[in-house]
């Protein structure tokens, strides 16, 4: 097989009934075969997709692994050369995997590749959780062409060149399977939230290039699983972030990015406890002691990773103080020359 389009779903029989129709509709072909991938639902999701689409593939797991080890387990069960991490919230458009799939035909550096990300509730705005491809500051705050924190820009076609970029996002992944299985898939331990950026990161210490493919459009829900107002997704969000540091900067960068970390993560606490309450206050904490707990395995997988300071595409200006402080609200207002370098 050439393609294959993996749904993780976990009790999301209504998303299936709203998104699967594109995704069928549009992913055909000999080469190509589209999985739904079971976290142990509950609900009667497997036995619409069997009834409704027989042609779609069902990979049912023992429980709920969450995003990223779920997709671990369903992808090890598949023999393809490039796999396409789906959320099940996507409506995809013509054409959508043949032309990425083709891109990365003639660019073998490439490893892995998203298009262009848009709202589906509307259509000329760039979404959240991937917008124009991603990137990190150097303190590992993440953001998107498109997307910088909460502030989505139209889509006006100003990020319609295909450019490599930090990371992809999960939503709407393509991966190639060879270096997907050997730079160790996504992180487990992760469960949801900013596994895709460590999974890419290591992907760059490994030598490959990640880019986006604005010529493919596809149109993400977003917050189906966690709400942005979830204090599991604030704890989700900064423990992940401080692990995917730690695995993957180079050593001489930790101490001082941890340092700065430390404040700012502080600020945000108290950021909350004034705005969205205890819960999400509460949150950062306990984000920071579970990840003092998880410090023996880190440790080891960052042997594992061998963070070698690839650190090309990642912003060398600190994106917190250009969007609160200088006010710069768009992408393109961004200092490029402060994206150089390896």
């Amino acid at each position: 097989m050439k393609v294959a389009v993996v749904i993780l779903n976990w009790n999301g029989r209504s998303l299936l009934e709203q998104f699967l129709p594109s995704v069928s509709a549009y992913t055909r072909g000999e080469e190509k075969g589209v999985f739904v991938a079971d976290n142990a639902s509950t609900d009667d999701s497997v036995a619409f997709v069997r009834a409704n689409y027989p042609e779609i593939q069902i990979i049912r797991l023992d429980r709920n692994y969450g995003f990223a080890e779920g997709y671990n387990r369903a992808l090890s069960q598949i023999d393809a050369e490039y796999f396409c991490l789906l959320n099940s919230d996507v409506e995809v458009s013509p054409q959508w995997a043949d032309t990425i799939v083709s891109y990365m035909d003639s660019h073998p550096e490439v490893a892995v590749c998203q298009p262009k990300l848009l709202s589906y509730t509307d259509k000329g705005c760039f979404e959240y959780a991937g917008a124009g491809g991603g990137f990190i500051d150097k303190y590992g705050y993440p953001f998107c062409r498109g997307r910088l924190f909460s502030t989505l820009e139209k889509d006006r076609n100003q990020y319609d060149t295909i450019q490599e970029i930090f990371w992809a996002t999960g939503a709407c992944m393509f991966v190639r399977s060879e270096i997907y299985q050997k730079t160790g898939g996504l992180d487990g331990d992760f469960f949801a939230h900013m596994e895709e950026i460590d999974f890419c990161w290591r992907v760059k210490n490994a030598g490959y290039h990640i880019v986006c493919c604005p010529e493919t459009t596809v149109f993400h829900l977003g917050g189906a699983t966690l709400p942005k107002s979830s204090s599991r997704k604030t704890y989700l969000n900064f423990r992940n972030n401080w692990l995917m540091l730690y695995k993957n900067l180079p050593s001489k960068r930790l101490f001082p990015v941890f340092a700065w970390r430390l404040l700012s993560d502080l600020i945000a606490a108290l950021h909350f406890l004034t705005d969205t309450g205890w819960q999400d206050f509460h949150a950062v904490f306990k984000a920071h002691r579970d990840f003092i707990r998880m410090l023996p395995q880190t440790r080891q997988k960052r042997k594992q990773t061998n963070p070698c300071g690839n650190t090309g595409c990642m912003y060398r200006g600190h994106i917190v103080w250009d969007y609160y402080l200088r006010k710069i609200h768009t992408f393109s207002q961004l200092d490029k020359r402060k994206f150089t370098g390896k």
